[in-house]
Protein backbone atom coordinates (compact mmCIF):
# COMPACT_ATOMS: atom_id res chain seq x y z
CA UNK A 1 0.00 0.00 0.00
CA UNK A 2 1.19 3.89 -0.54
CA UNK A 3 -0.28 4.91 2.42
CA UNK A 4 1.03 4.78 5.89
CA UNK A 5 -1.70 2.45 7.86
CA UNK A 6 -4.11 3.59 9.92
CA UNK A 7 -3.18 2.17 13.92
CA UNK A 8 -5.73 -0.52 14.37
CA UNK A 9 -6.72 1.46 17.41
CA UNK A 10 -9.56 2.98 15.14
CA UNK A 11 -10.85 -0.06 13.78
CA UNK A 12 -11.23 -2.22 17.15
CA UNK A 13 -13.04 0.91 18.82
CA UNK A 14 -15.22 1.14 15.41
CA UNK A 15 -15.92 -2.62 16.13
CA UNK A 16 -17.31 -1.61 19.44
CA UNK A 17 -19.24 0.81 18.88
CA UNK A 18 -21.33 -1.08 16.38
CA UNK A 19 -21.14 -4.37 18.80
CA UNK A 20 -23.19 -2.33 21.13
CA UNK A 21 -25.88 -1.38 18.63
CA UNK A 22 -26.60 -4.89 17.53
CA UNK A 23 -29.37 -7.13 19.18
CA UNK A 24 -28.15 -10.30 21.32
CA UNK A 25 -26.96 -13.51 19.59
CA UNK A 26 -26.68 -11.85 16.58
CA UNK A 27 -24.17 -12.18 13.74
CA UNK A 28 -22.63 -9.61 11.68
CA UNK A 29 -21.02 -9.88 8.01
CA UNK A 30 -18.95 -7.99 6.02
CA UNK A 31 -17.82 -8.75 2.26
CA UNK A 32 -15.14 -7.44 0.18
CA UNK A 33 -15.48 -5.64 -3.19
CA UNK A 34 -15.01 -7.89 -6.60
CA UNK A 35 -12.24 -7.54 -8.42
CA UNK A 36 -14.26 -6.32 -11.75
CA UNK A 37 -13.23 -7.60 -15.12
CA UNK A 38 -12.56 -5.23 -18.46
CA UNK A 39 -12.22 -7.25 -21.36
CA UNK A 40 -10.45 -9.78 -22.07
CA UNK A 41 -8.30 -10.96 -18.93
CA UNK A 42 -8.30 -7.16 -18.06
CA UNK A 43 -9.35 -6.18 -14.21
CA UNK A 44 -10.23 -2.59 -12.50
CA UNK A 45 -7.89 -1.53 -10.36
CA UNK A 46 -9.37 -3.39 -6.54
CA UNK A 47 -11.17 -0.67 -4.15
CA UNK A 48 -12.13 -2.02 -0.83
CA UNK A 49 -15.97 -2.13 0.46
CA UNK A 50 -16.04 0.83 2.63
CA UNK A 51 -17.90 -0.77 5.65
CA UNK A 52 -15.21 -3.40 5.94
CA UNK A 53 -12.13 -1.44 6.07
CA UNK A 54 -14.18 0.99 8.45
CA UNK A 55 -14.23 -2.28 10.89
CA UNK A 56 -11.38 -3.78 9.79
CA UNK A 57 -8.24 -1.64 8.32
CA UNK A 58 -7.96 -4.49 5.71
CA UNK A 59 -7.36 -3.10 2.30
CA UNK A 60 -7.22 -6.54 0.24
CA UNK A 61 -9.26 -8.46 -2.11
CA UNK A 62 -10.98 -12.02 -0.80
CA UNK A 63 -11.34 -10.51 2.78
CA UNK A 64 -14.51 -10.94 5.32
CA UNK A 65 -15.51 -9.81 9.10
CA UNK A 66 -17.82 -11.69 10.73
CA UNK A 67 -18.93 -9.93 14.35
CA UNK A 68 -20.45 -12.80 16.68
CA UNK A 69 -20.39 -10.69 20.29
CA UNK A 70 -22.29 -13.38 22.17
CA UNK A 71 -20.53 -16.20 21.36
CA UNK A 72 -19.57 -19.12 24.12
CA UNK A 73 -15.95 -19.40 23.00
CA UNK A 74 -14.46 -15.87 22.62
CA UNK A 75 -12.44 -17.00 19.48
CA UNK A 76 -15.71 -16.74 17.60
CA UNK A 77 -16.82 -13.23 18.89
CA UNK A 78 -14.93 -11.64 16.04
CA UNK A 79 -12.90 -13.09 12.82
CA UNK A 80 -11.35 -12.35 9.97
CA UNK A 81 -10.85 -14.54 6.74
CA UNK A 82 -7.98 -13.81 4.24
CA UNK A 83 -6.64 -14.77 0.99
CA UNK A 84 -4.52 -17.34 1.52
CA UNK A 85 -1.46 -17.33 -0.86
CA UNK A 86 0.10 -19.60 -3.11
CA UNK A 87 3.54 -19.53 -5.07
CA UNK A 88 1.28 -19.18 -8.16
CA UNK A 89 -0.13 -15.83 -6.84
CA UNK A 90 3.40 -14.30 -4.90
CA UNK A 91 5.09 -14.99 -8.65
CA UNK A 92 2.19 -13.04 -10.36
CA UNK A 93 0.26 -10.96 -7.88
CA UNK A 94 3.24 -10.24 -5.25
CA UNK A 95 2.90 -10.09 -1.29
CA UNK A 96 -0.58 -10.75 0.21
CA UNK A 97 -1.27 -10.46 4.02
CA UNK A 98 0.01 -13.02 6.24
CA UNK A 99 -2.21 -13.89 9.42
CA UNK A 100 -0.22 -11.63 11.86
CA UNK A 101 0.19 -8.88 9.13
CA UNK A 102 -3.79 -9.04 9.30
CA UNK A 103 -3.83 -9.14 12.86
CA UNK A 104 -1.77 -6.21 13.07
CA UNK A 105 -3.57 -4.22 11.21
CA UNK A 106 -7.05 -4.96 12.17
CA UNK A 107 -6.86 -5.77 16.27
CA UNK A 108 -8.28 -8.89 15.44
CA UNK A 109 -6.87 -11.73 16.99
CA UNK A 110 -8.81 -14.65 15.23
CA UNK A 111 -7.85 -14.79 11.36
CA UNK A 112 -8.80 -18.03 9.12
CA UNK A 113 -8.17 -18.74 5.22
CA UNK A 114 -11.08 -16.96 3.28
CA UNK A 115 -12.29 -20.58 2.01
CA UNK A 116 -12.77 -21.37 5.27
CA UNK A 117 -16.01 -19.01 6.09
CA UNK A 118 -18.65 -21.66 5.07
CA UNK A 119 -17.99 -24.25 7.27
CA UNK A 120 -17.28 -22.00 10.23
CA UNK A 121 -20.46 -20.23 9.54
CA UNK A 122 -22.11 -22.93 9.05
CA UNK A 123 -21.01 -23.85 12.72
CA UNK A 124 -21.73 -20.27 14.12
CA UNK A 125 -25.41 -19.87 12.34
CA UNK A 126 -27.04 -22.11 14.86
CA UNK A 127 -26.18 -20.36 17.84
CA UNK A 128 -27.38 -17.06 16.58
CA UNK A 129 -30.92 -16.08 16.08
CA UNK A 130 -30.22 -12.97 14.09
CA UNK A 131 -28.26 -11.93 11.05
CA UNK A 132 -26.74 -8.47 10.33
CA UNK A 133 -26.30 -8.38 6.37
CA UNK A 134 -24.60 -5.64 4.94
CA UNK A 135 -25.53 -3.75 1.65
CA UNK A 136 -25.25 -0.59 0.14
CA UNK A 137 -27.92 1.89 1.16
CA UNK A 138 -27.15 5.36 -0.16
CA UNK A 139 -29.34 7.51 -1.67
CA UNK A 140 -27.94 8.15 -4.89
CA UNK A 141 -26.77 4.54 -5.66
CA UNK A 142 -28.29 2.64 -8.73
CA UNK A 143 -28.25 -1.22 -7.98
CA UNK A 144 -26.80 -2.14 -11.77
CA UNK A 145 -24.91 -5.87 -10.47
CA UNK A 146 -24.59 -8.02 -7.44
CA UNK A 147 -22.08 -7.43 -4.90
CA UNK A 148 -20.20 -9.96 -2.76
CA UNK A 149 -22.59 -8.58 0.21
CA UNK A 150 -25.68 -8.80 -2.28
CA UNK A 151 -24.81 -12.27 -3.42
CA UNK A 152 -23.92 -13.77 0.36
CA UNK A 153 -27.89 -12.27 1.62
CA UNK A 154 -29.36 -14.36 -1.25
CA UNK A 155 -27.50 -17.40 -0.58
CA UNK A 156 -28.09 -17.00 3.40
CA UNK A 157 -31.25 -16.42 3.51
CA UNK A 158 -31.90 -19.84 1.18
CA UNK A 159 -29.75 -21.92 3.33
CA UNK A 160 -30.77 -20.33 6.71
CA UNK A 161 -34.52 -19.26 5.58
CA UNK A 162 -36.02 -19.09 9.76
CA UNK A 163 -33.11 -16.96 11.12
CA UNK A 164 -34.21 -13.09 11.25
CA UNK A 165 -32.55 -10.69 8.90
CA UNK A 166 -31.51 -7.40 9.57
CA UNK A 167 -30.45 -4.50 7.74
CA UNK A 168 -26.78 -2.84 8.78
CA UNK A 169 -26.34 0.23 6.88
CA UNK A 170 -28.93 2.54 9.23
CA UNK A 171 -26.26 1.38 12.07
CA UNK A 172 -23.17 1.59 9.56
CA UNK A 173 -24.35 4.87 8.10
CA UNK A 174 -24.85 6.73 11.94
CA UNK A 175 -21.57 5.65 12.75
CA UNK A 176 -19.66 6.43 9.69
CA UNK A 177 -21.03 10.05 9.34
CA UNK A 178 -19.26 11.18 12.80
CA UNK A 179 -15.23 11.23 12.62
CA UNK A 180 -12.52 9.68 14.75
CA UNK A 181 -9.46 11.65 14.95
CA UNK A 182 -7.90 9.24 12.94
CA UNK A 183 -9.88 9.75 10.46
CA UNK A 184 -9.76 13.86 9.95
CA UNK A 185 -5.60 13.52 10.63
CA UNK A 186 -6.57 10.88 7.04
CA UNK A 187 -8.50 13.27 5.69
CA UNK A 188 -6.45 16.19 6.53
CA UNK A 189 -3.67 14.42 4.43
CA UNK A 190 -5.67 14.01 1.77
CA UNK A 191 -6.44 17.98 1.60
CA UNK A 192 -2.61 18.69 2.21
CA UNK A 193 -1.68 16.85 -0.77
CA UNK A 194 -4.38 18.47 -2.85
CA UNK A 195 -3.09 21.83 -1.59
CA UNK A 196 0.46 20.45 -3.39
CA UNK A 197 -1.08 19.78 -6.96
CA UNK A 198 -3.10 22.74 -6.80
CA UNK A 199 0.29 24.71 -6.17
CA UNK A 200 2.05 23.23 -9.09
CA UNK A 201 -1.12 23.34 -11.51
CA UNK A 202 -0.97 26.99 -10.74
CA UNK A 203 2.47 27.98 -12.17
CA UNK A 204 1.80 25.98 -15.36
CA UNK A 205 -1.51 26.48 -16.29
CA UNK A 206 -1.47 29.19 -19.76
CA UNK A 207 -3.14 29.65 -22.69
CA UNK A 208 -3.41 26.63 -25.14
CA UNK A 209 -2.23 24.16 -22.08
CA UNK A 210 -4.75 20.71 -22.81
CA UNK A 211 -7.34 20.13 -20.16
CA UNK A 212 -5.64 16.54 -19.43
CA UNK A 213 -2.21 18.04 -19.02
CA UNK A 214 -3.42 19.79 -16.19
CA UNK A 215 -4.84 16.62 -15.27
CA UNK A 216 -1.07 14.83 -15.58
CA UNK A 217 0.21 17.52 -13.26
CA UNK A 218 -2.64 16.75 -10.64
CA UNK A 219 -2.24 12.88 -10.54
CA UNK A 220 2.16 13.09 -10.28
CA UNK A 221 1.27 15.28 -7.94
CA UNK A 222 -0.79 12.74 -6.07
CA UNK A 223 1.03 9.56 -6.41
CA UNK A 224 4.58 11.08 -5.18
CA UNK A 225 2.57 12.37 -1.93
CA UNK A 226 1.62 8.31 -1.24
CA UNK A 227 -1.83 8.59 -2.33
CA UNK A 228 -3.54 5.95 -4.52
CA UNK A 229 -4.84 8.54 -6.71
CA UNK A 230 -8.03 10.82 -7.62
CA UNK A 231 -10.57 10.81 -4.62
CA UNK A 232 -13.34 10.57 -7.77
CA UNK A 233 -13.19 11.42 -11.54
CA UNK A 234 -11.50 14.48 -11.72
CA UNK A 235 -13.70 17.58 -13.78
CA UNK A 236 -11.05 20.07 -15.85
CA UNK A 237 -13.53 21.74 -17.63
CA UNK A 238 -12.21 25.19 -19.24
CA UNK A 239 -14.69 27.54 -20.78
CA UNK A 240 -18.13 26.76 -21.37
CA UNK A 241 -17.28 23.01 -20.73
CA UNK A 242 -17.36 24.63 -16.70
CA UNK A 243 -21.56 24.84 -17.09
CA UNK A 244 -21.79 20.74 -17.49
CA UNK A 245 -21.38 19.86 -13.66
CA UNK A 246 -20.34 16.64 -14.20
CA UNK A 247 -17.96 17.26 -17.35
CA UNK A 248 -14.80 14.28 -17.04
CA UNK A 249 -14.20 14.65 -21.07
CA UNK A 250 -10.88 16.84 -20.15
CA UNK A 251 -10.10 16.93 -23.54
CA UNK A 252 -9.94 20.87 -24.65
CA UNK A 253 -7.62 23.51 -25.20
CA UNK A 254 -7.74 26.52 -22.68
CA UNK A 255 -7.82 29.73 -24.11
CA UNK A 256 -7.00 33.52 -23.59
CA UNK A 257 -9.45 34.80 -21.75
CA UNK A 258 -10.97 31.65 -20.52
CA UNK A 259 -11.63 30.28 -16.66
CA UNK A 260 -11.04 26.65 -16.05
CA UNK A 261 -13.02 25.50 -13.34
CA UNK A 262 -11.33 22.21 -11.38
CA UNK A 263 -13.32 19.71 -9.41
CA UNK A 264 -10.62 17.44 -8.21
CA UNK A 265 -9.05 15.80 -5.11
CA UNK A 266 -6.91 13.24 -4.11
CA UNK A 267 -7.47 10.15 -1.24
CA UNK A 268 -5.22 9.34 1.43
CA UNK A 269 -5.92 5.93 3.12
CA UNK A 270 -9.04 4.97 1.70
CA UNK A 271 -10.53 8.55 2.60
CA UNK A 272 -11.43 11.23 0.41
CA UNK A 273 -11.44 14.89 0.37
CA UNK A 274 -13.03 16.95 -2.68
CA UNK A 275 -12.05 20.80 -3.68
CA UNK A 276 -13.02 22.67 -6.69
CA UNK A 277 -11.29 26.12 -7.71
CA UNK A 278 -11.83 28.48 -10.43
CA UNK A 279 -8.55 30.13 -11.84
CA UNK A 280 -7.79 32.17 -15.09
CA UNK A 281 -6.16 30.59 -18.25
CA UNK A 282 -3.97 34.04 -18.26
CA UNK A 283 -3.45 34.50 -14.76
CA UNK A 284 -5.57 37.74 -14.61
CA UNK A 285 -9.48 37.29 -13.84
CA UNK A 286 -11.21 39.78 -16.45
CA UNK A 287 -13.84 42.57 -14.50
CA UNK A 288 -17.27 40.16 -15.15
CA UNK A 289 -15.35 37.21 -13.90
CA UNK A 290 -13.90 38.61 -11.08
CA UNK A 291 -18.05 40.32 -10.68
CA UNK A 292 -18.84 37.15 -10.36
CA UNK A 293 -16.39 34.68 -8.51
CA UNK A 294 -16.67 37.33 -5.70
CA UNK A 295 -20.42 36.74 -5.75
CA UNK A 296 -19.42 33.01 -5.34
CA UNK A 297 -16.92 33.77 -2.16
CA UNK A 298 -19.21 36.23 -0.99
CA UNK A 299 -22.17 33.13 -1.01
CA UNK A 300 -19.48 30.40 0.42
CA UNK A 301 -18.27 32.69 3.59
CA UNK A 302 -21.69 33.11 4.55
CA UNK A 303 -22.81 29.44 4.17
CA UNK A 304 -19.29 28.79 6.86
CA UNK A 305 -20.38 30.54 9.22
CA UNK A 306 -23.82 28.70 9.32
CA UNK A 307 -22.10 25.16 9.71
CA UNK A 308 -21.95 24.13 13.66
CA UNK A 309 -23.56 21.50 15.54
CA UNK A 310 -27.42 20.89 15.34
CA UNK A 311 -27.78 22.75 11.73
CA UNK A 312 -29.02 20.09 8.97
CA UNK A 313 -28.14 19.89 5.58
CA UNK A 314 -31.92 21.14 4.77
CA UNK A 315 -31.31 24.07 6.85
CA UNK A 316 -28.22 24.92 4.96
CA UNK A 317 -29.59 24.27 1.29
CA UNK A 318 -32.27 26.38 2.12
CA UNK A 319 -29.60 29.38 3.63
CA UNK A 320 -27.48 28.91 0.60
CA UNK A 321 -30.29 29.94 -2.14
CA UNK A 322 -31.27 32.63 -0.43
CA UNK A 323 -27.60 34.05 -0.26
CA UNK A 324 -27.25 33.13 -4.18
CA UNK A 325 -30.74 34.59 -4.95
CA UNK A 326 -29.31 37.95 -3.11
CA UNK A 327 -26.02 37.54 -5.32
CA UNK A 328 -27.64 37.09 -8.31
CA UNK A 329 -29.99 39.82 -8.26
CA UNK A 330 -27.08 42.32 -7.97
CA UNK A 331 -25.40 40.69 -10.70
CA UNK A 332 -28.66 41.40 -13.05
CA UNK A 333 -29.14 37.50 -13.77
CA UNK A 334 -32.46 38.11 -11.42
CA UNK A 335 -34.67 40.54 -10.72
CA UNK A 336 -36.77 41.55 -7.19
CA UNK A 337 -39.65 40.63 -10.02
CA UNK A 338 -38.98 37.39 -10.70
CA UNK A 339 -38.15 36.64 -7.12
CA UNK A 340 -41.41 37.45 -5.84
CA UNK A 341 -43.49 35.79 -8.56
CA UNK A 342 -44.81 32.27 -7.20
CA UNK A 343 -42.16 29.65 -6.69
CA UNK A 344 -39.94 32.62 -7.07
CA UNK A 345 -37.50 31.49 -4.21
CA UNK A 346 -36.70 28.71 -6.51
CA UNK A 347 -35.86 31.41 -9.25
CA UNK A 348 -31.78 30.61 -8.21
CA UNK A 349 -32.00 26.91 -9.18
CA UNK A 350 -31.53 28.56 -13.04
CA UNK A 351 -27.85 29.32 -12.20
CA UNK A 352 -27.23 27.21 -8.98
CA UNK A 353 -28.31 23.54 -9.41
CA UNK A 354 -27.36 21.29 -6.91
CA UNK A 355 -26.93 21.31 -2.86
CA UNK A 356 -24.11 23.24 -0.18
CA UNK A 357 -22.09 20.50 -0.24
CA UNK A 358 -22.71 16.75 1.26
CA UNK A 359 -20.75 14.83 4.05
CA UNK A 360 -17.24 13.59 3.20
CA UNK A 361 -15.72 10.14 4.59
CA UNK A 362 -14.84 7.12 3.10
CA UNK A 363 -16.93 8.00 0.29
CA UNK A 364 -16.97 11.15 -1.24
CA UNK A 365 -20.66 11.46 -1.18
CA UNK A 366 -20.66 10.03 2.54
CA UNK A 367 -22.70 7.83 3.72
CA UNK A 368 -25.19 9.29 6.70
CA UNK A 369 -28.71 9.34 8.42
CA UNK A 370 -30.58 11.96 6.65
CA UNK A 371 -32.36 15.09 7.90
CA UNK A 372 -30.29 14.59 11.26
CA UNK A 373 -28.78 17.39 12.45
CA UNK A 374 -25.22 17.84 12.02
CA UNK A 375 -22.59 16.52 14.92
CA UNK A 376 -19.30 17.06 16.67
CA UNK A 377 -16.96 15.18 14.23
CA UNK A 378 -18.77 14.82 10.99
CA UNK A 379 -17.42 16.69 8.18
CA UNK A 380 -19.07 18.21 5.13
CA UNK A 381 -18.19 20.19 2.18
CA UNK A 382 -19.09 23.61 1.55
CA UNK A 383 -19.62 24.09 -2.33
CA UNK A 384 -21.46 27.24 -4.21
CA UNK A 385 -21.67 27.85 -7.71
CA UNK A 386 -23.06 30.07 -10.01
CA UNK A 387 -23.26 28.84 -13.73
CA UNK A 388 -23.96 31.02 -17.05
CA UNK A 389 -23.95 29.35 -19.80
CA UNK A 390 -24.15 31.86 -22.60
CA UNK A 391 -21.52 33.85 -20.77
CA UNK A 392 -18.94 30.68 -20.27
CA UNK A 393 -18.93 31.23 -17.35
CA UNK A 394 -19.33 28.51 -14.74
CA UNK A 395 -18.09 29.35 -11.26
CA UNK A 396 -18.16 26.85 -7.69
CA UNK A 397 -15.46 26.85 -4.89
CA UNK A 398 -15.21 23.94 -2.72
CA UNK A 399 -13.79 23.26 0.56
CA UNK A 400 -13.82 20.30 3.07
CA UNK A 401 -15.40 21.86 6.58
CA UNK A 402 -15.06 19.66 9.97
CA UNK A 403 -17.74 20.55 12.60
CA UNK A 404 -16.30 21.22 15.93
CA UNK A 405 -18.20 21.60 19.48
CA UNK A 406 -18.30 25.65 18.48
CA UNK A 407 -18.81 25.48 14.90
CA UNK A 408 -16.37 24.86 12.18
CA UNK A 409 -12.44 24.20 11.14
CA UNK A 410 -11.98 24.43 7.48
CA UNK A 411 -9.71 21.86 6.66
CA UNK A 412 -8.47 23.66 3.50
CA UNK A 413 -7.97 26.72 4.59
CA UNK A 414 -4.47 26.93 3.77
CA UNK A 415 -5.23 26.16 0.09
CA UNK A 416 -5.36 29.57 -2.21
CA UNK A 417 -8.73 30.53 -2.71
CA UNK A 418 -8.99 34.34 -2.71
CA UNK A 419 -8.75 35.70 -6.42
CA UNK A 420 -6.24 38.00 -5.19
CA UNK A 421 -3.68 34.78 -3.58
CA UNK A 422 -4.51 33.11 -7.19
CA UNK A 423 -3.66 35.87 -9.15
CA UNK A 424 -0.53 36.15 -7.64
CA UNK A 425 0.47 32.66 -8.00
CA UNK A 426 -0.05 32.65 -11.09
CA UNK A 427 1.60 35.87 -12.50
CA UNK A 428 4.52 34.98 -9.97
Amino acid sequence: MKYTPIDNSLFILNRSKLVAKLVPNSIAVFHSNDIYPTNADGTLPFRQNNDLFYFSGIDQEDTILLLFPNALDPKYREMLFILETNEHLAIWEGHKFTKSEARTLSGIETIFWFHEFDDILKQLMYDATTIYCNQNEHGRAKKIIDTRNDRFIKQCQKEYPLHQYMRLAPITNELRSQKEPQEIEAIQKACNITKNAFERILKTIKPGIKEYEIEADIIYEFIRNGSRGHAYQPIIASGKNACVLHYIQNDNICKDGELILMDFAAEYGNYASDMTRVVPVNGKFNPRQKEVYTSVLTIFKAVKKLIKPGITLQELNKATGEFTTTQLISLGLLSKEEVALPNGNLAYRKYFMHGFGHHLGLDVHDVHIKNAPLKEGMIVTLEPGIYIPNEAIGIRLENDILVVKDGNVDLMAHIPLELEDIESVMLS
